[in-house]
């Protein structure tokens, strides 16, 4: 990295680069050392923010050239920096009458502010506005407006040199504009950006991604990390139509203000015809002749009205690209993503009307939300909390904004074909919706459109899901729309594989109003859906155990199984088939998954290598609680634990946890006793009642989760947790 200094009239000093690589961690060292000069460490911006209403690109901006070094001494020198040129250059409304006399005092003065540039036609001169200095009418040299043209839209933020020359005449703006540099990098680095990203593996780079927006991977599941990378592909993908109900609180509008300057959000949900398409007053383009993306902040809201003409213009736009005005069609390329809180859960949608009822009635129309590409689903978003942000490194976001907009003339929405046939049952929009999720997915991970069929599968079931709720919806809303077949062939083996999405798994009732989905699990299973389990947990398990005995048994087999003892019962539901959890699902316990085939068991050997750290513990003492529903009062069972040692500095901790666990469970008929084996990988549950359990992650199915909070109902009911994407397998021993 070249050094950099301030001249008279320059903009930009850094001190020199002196790392210090032993405070980081390897991701963080790979990424300073091949991308230099255009990371930052994420937790400085909130330290340099203080009550600067300014964007985070901004910050990132000044960070980049002031405190990209990783050794601490040279990082607070650069923060102390940026401290010092936004207390002294960026203009606090409240100031600005100070700022104002010190310009005039001194003749010019450096200011950061949001600058916006118009016409005057009286005059035939561009004229700007700086929005917290408050001052306007300031005379614009033509060649910057055609060199930042979105001056003339909603306007951008400057670092500005401001003089002040009176002339005597009343008529005349005092105020001048010496020098203006709008605050982003503008620079296009994709070849560097392609061949750099080649030394990171598949996990780091997503890694990193995570860290560039801010957030700390090690805290989200792959699933979450891909459905954060989901609210990025308006930016890199044109003409890209998102939409993100949920509840408040998880981050739906952060990155559309804050991660890149090619983004608008518009606040309210409300907008003009002629401020997103075309003032036919004066043939001005709108927000969408101008950003990559356009959000709608607080889209959602029955009461929100929109003019007819509106809707029709998006809907045209939406799906031709092009929108009229008058005699003359106009062309844009920028996205669209409408975001909204909802009011209500998922199963309270489902059942009394769809997933999109939050939305106005104008755009709670079939035609309109078939256009939509994507539907997020804000529910699988954790409210931010702090612990949530990253203190590792990322990308200047401008920098990777910069990227991210020059891979839009990219295209790579037929990579997968080669590999994988969509149903022929999906319509047109059904297909464009879901390959251009695939492309911009394509562009985020493997940017230059590199991939194996296996890297691509999981992101074209994640781009089938996306559209597959959307179309699930319409067919709520609209009768006459036609059913579809979300499914895709791998060609290398033939093999059809249905897409479904977690709400029709978790509530297969509600979502299909009464019918089940092929292929979904029967939802007369108690222990295997949300809705029994919500009938245990509110104290009705024998009208659960009831019903689910109705739903699942033919009347022959309800009639043998009259006769039988509760503990017989539940074993007789032990069917071998192998389960196969998906990612962020409810409803999963481990009664469902492991109660039927040890019921009755007198003996049960758990072999699983990573029973160590305290909330692995706690997994292996809910497995021990769940062992008491499976065995009668009368009866003791004993269990061996086969595990590793625990090698991070919590080998007591670890034998305390364990001895308590005997201790206590003990007295309740569960004998629990244990040895170490570090040369254990394999886990296994293995009962004396002839059945052998191969759960793919052990009893760690469950994701993290704030476990230090009695109040948090997640910590006594694991039906309410999601889950780890694994497969169990069950088999009888005599088939080993």
């Amino acid at each position: 990295m070249s050094e950099q200094s301030t001249s008279e009239n320059g903009w930009i000093e850094s001190p020199e680069r002196n790392a210090d690589e032993h405070a980081l961690n390897a991701l963080d060292s790979k990424t300073t050392d091949l991308f230099p000069g255009v990371t930052v460490r994420k937790d400085l911006v909130n330290r340099v923010k203080g009550n600067a209403l300014v964007p985070s690109y901004v910050l990132e901006f000044l960070l980049s050239a002031y405190a990209t070094n990783t050794d601490q001494a040279s990082i607070e020198s650069g923060v102390d920096r940026v401290r010092a040129i936004l207390a002294n250059n960026y203009v606090h409304r409240e100031e600005a009458n100070l700022i104002q006399s010190k310009i005039r005092e001194k003749g010019s003065h450096r200011i950061i502010d949001r600058v916006q540039v118009a016409l005057n036609e009286k005059t035939d001169l561009y004229e700007a506005t700086f929005s917290n200095l408050g001052i306007s009418q300031v005379i614009v040299d033509p060649s910057l407006v055609k060199a930042y043209p979105k001056l003339l839209v909603t306007g951008i933020w400057c670092m500005c040199q401001i003089g002040y020359a009176y002339s005597g005449d009343p008529r005349e703006v005092p105020w001048q504009l010496l020098q203006l540099k709008p605050v982003q990098m503008s620079r296009d680095d994709r070849e560097n950006y392609m061949q750099q990203r080649s030394q990171f593996t598949d996990s780091e780079w997503i890694d990193l991604l995570m860290q560039s927006i801010g957030f700390n991977p090690d805290l989200f599941s792959d699933r979450a990390k891909l459905l954060h990378l989901v609210r990025m592909v308006p930016f890199v993908e044109r003409n890209y139509n998102l939409v993100e109900l949920g509840p408040k609180g998880t981050g739906k509008s952060h990155i559309y203000s804050e991660f890149s300057p090619h983004g608008m959000l518009i606040s309210g949900g409300e907008v003009t015809v002629a401020k997103l398409f075309v003032n036919n007053s004066n043939g001005h383009l709108g927000l969408v002749g101008y950003w990559d993306t356009v959000a709608f902040d607080e889209f959602s809201g029955k009461a929100k009205k929109a003019g007819r003409d509106l809707v029709d213009i998006m809907k045209n736009y939406m799906a031709n690209k092009s929108f009229s005005r008058g005699v003359e069609t106009f062309q844009g390329e920028a996205s669209m993503a409408f975001v909204g809180n909802t009011s209500h859960n998922v199963p309270y949608m489902l059942k009394n009307s769809d997933l999109f009822e939050e939305l106005p009635k104008q755009y709670h129309d079939p035609a309109f939300l078939d256009r939509i590409h994507f539907y997020l689903p804000g529910w699988e978003f954790e409210q931010i909390r702090s612990e949530m942000f990253t203190s590792g490194f990322g990308f200047v976001v401008d920098y990777l904004a910069e990227i991210l907009h020059n891979l839009r003339d990219a295209d790579y929405d037929d990579r997968f074909e080669k590999y994988f046939e969509l149903s022929s049952t999906l319509s047109t929009r059904d297909k464009d919706g879901i390959k251009k999720t695939f492309s911009g997915l394509m562009k985020l991970i493997y940017p230059d459109g590199k991939a194996t069929p296996e890297q691509m599968e999981p992101l074209l079931r994640c781009a089938i899901e996306g559209r597959k709720r959307v179309k699930d919806q319409l067919c709520r809303i609209d009768s006459t729309m036609e059913e579809v077949e979300f499914t895709y062939k791998r060609v290398s083996d033939g093999e059809v594989v249905a897409v479904q999405t977690l709400e029709e798994l978790d509530y297969p009732q509600l979502y299909w109003r009464g019918r089940v989905a092929e292929n979904s699990e029967d939802e007369g299973e108690a222990e295997s859906s949300v809705a029994g389990e919500a009938m245990a947990i509110a104290g009705n398990e024998k009208e659960a155990s009831s019903s689910e005995n109705a739903n699942a048994l033919p009347v022959a087999r309800q009639q043998e199984t009259a006769t039988m003892t509760p503990i017989e019962r539940l074993a007789a539901k032990a069917d071998g088939k192998q389960r196969e959890l998906i990612e962020n699902q409810r409803g999963i316990t481990y009664f469902g998954l492991f109660g039927p085939y040890l019921a009755g068991a007198k003996k049960i050997v758990i072999e699983d290598a990573y029973v160590r750290m305290p909330y692995q513990l706690r997994n292996l003492a809910e497995f021990l609680e769940m062992l008491l529903r499976c065995k009668n009062p009368d009866e003791d069972v004993a269990v061996r634990l086969v595990t590793g040692h625990n090698e991070s500095g919590f080998v007591e901790a670890q034998l305390n946890g364990l001895n308590e666990l005997a201790s206590t469970f003990a007295q309740l008929g569960v004998n629990l006793t244990y040895e170490f084996r570090d040369t254990l990988h394999d886990r296994s549950i293995t009962a004396d009642t002839g059945w052998e359990i191969l759960p793919g992650r052990g009893l760690d199915i469950f994701q993290k989760f704030v476990d230090g909070d009695w109040l948090n109902p997640l910590l006594r009911h694991q039906q309410l947790r999601r889950v780890k994407e694994c497969k169990v397998t069950y088999r009888r021993i005599d088939e080993k």
